[in-house]
């Protein structure tokens, strides 16, 4: 028997009607603030567009490649140490804005991705390759090497955390 998908819900009713609401309240009371935050807002949302296309794209790709047996394989429940460090390289090569990738963790976590390889994921974004040289000419190779090995140190700690908090959860 197939796995039936879960239904569509809308989960930012209650933020949305809220921001409206304080939008109106402060329409009334000056309607030039509201016309240029909303200005604003707009320009981002133009900007943030191609990032969103670019993120549905991709978990479409995914959705049509990887069967969530693989990702399993990669990152679930019996992934052990190999999972550890594909959510640590994944971390460190990834780039662009950190919410651009929330919907691909949530499709990969509804797959079967356990929790704390999200967080090491997450932790190990601290490590910028494109900015690796100019750290090496302002602190040395030496310094380079040691924090990012600190950082993805402590990546992997915050995911151990997270995986001792799930066990006392259950």
């Amino acid at each position: 028997m197939k796995k039936q998908d879960k239904p569509f819900a809308f989960r930012g009713k209650y933020l949305l009607l809220t921001v409206l609401i304080l939008y109106g309240v402060i329409f009334l009371v000056s309607s030039q603030s509201v016309q240029l935050a909303l200005l604003k807002s707009g320009t981002i949302l133009v900007k943030i567009l191609p990032i969103f296309g670019v993120v549905i794209l991709f978990t479409s790709l995914l959705n049509f490649f990887i069967r969530p047996k693989q990702i399993a394989k990669h990152l679930g429940q019996d992934s052990g140490t190999k999972g550890w460090l594909w959510a640590l390289a994944a971390g460190v090569i990834s780039h662009g804005p950190m919410y651009a990738w929330y919907s691909l963790l949530e499709d990969l976590r509804s797959h079967g991705m356990k929790d704390e390889l999200i967080v090491v994921f997450f932790a190990s974004r601290a490590i910028k390759i494109p900015l690796l040289p100019m750290m090496i000419g302002y602190f040395g190779l030496t310094f380079t090497i040691l924090l990012s090995f600190y950082i993805l140190l402590g990546a992997l700690l915050q995911g151990l955390c997270m995986q001792l908090l799930q066990t006392k959860k259950m």
